[in-house]
């Protein structure tokens, strides 16, 4: 699926989503790409396993046109928040997926904007590229913290660049606050014990920056 909503575990399609609840507005996912910069020990991309009809997956990733045309058959007035997250890192695909969030942004002003990120775009595109996300694009950056120490998250995450990753997460944090009006770091429960995430808590505060304990999904 290129567009869905997440109700109770699971990953449905807006049709599905308005026949369990009519009413009330909901957040609704776009999902641009299988590749990642990570392979998270934790993911479920590797962990759980889809029904191949409302997979997550893709076949081949969607053109912009090809994901205009979902959006141009969303109902909107049933959607709150749109969030730029799938099974893969929606970064891998950053001037496609500014493309998209300023059309939404030109047709849907009212609808909030959000990108989960793994926050190592600056390492992917070797520069600064909190900016990209200014200009009224984004109104939230997720974006995955892990850990509270450099050795720590290199276990969790095994990103492709190393042990510079946990720097370069935080820099790209603390940057994206000039042009992002809310940033948010994250960490997932069970994955990590209440004495990590107290250190992560700190590291979040030392900074100006908001933490976030997301819960943990198994298989």
């Amino acid at each position: 699926m290129i567009i869905y909503v997440y109700d109770k575990g699971e990953y449905i399609t807006i049709e599905e989503s308005l026949k369990r609840q009519p009413a009330g507005k909901r957040n609704m996912y776009v999902n641009l790409t299988n590749r990642c910069t990570c392979n998270c020990t934790f993911c479920l991309r590797s962990m759980k396993h889809m029904d191949e009809t409302m997979t997550l997956w893709l076949k081949q990733e969607p053109t912009v046109p090809e994901v205009q045309q979902q959006l141009d058959a969303v109902p909107w007035q049933y959607i709150q928040e749109v969030v730029f997250c799938g099974f893969g890192e929606p970064t891998c695909r950053l001037e496609d997926m500014k493309t998209l969030l300023a059309y939404i942004k030109q047709h849907h002003p009212e609808v909030t904007t959000r990108i989960n990120t793994n926050g190592l775009s600056d390492l992917e595109y070797g520069r600064d590229t909190a900016p990209d996300f200014g200009q009224g694009l984004v109104d939230t950056i997720s974006i995955s913290m892990n850990a509270s120490n450099k050795e720590r998250y290199l276990e969790l995450t095994r990103s492709r660049f190393g042990m510079p990753s946990y720097d370069a997460m935080l820099d790209f944090a603390v940057h994206c606050k000039k042009y992002v009006p809310n940033v948010v770091l994250t960490v997932v429960d069970h994955v990590e014990d209440s004495e990590e995430i107290a250190k992560c808590r700190q590291i979040c505060q030392q900074r100006g920056l908001h933490l976030r304990v997301r819960v943990y999904e198994d298989a």
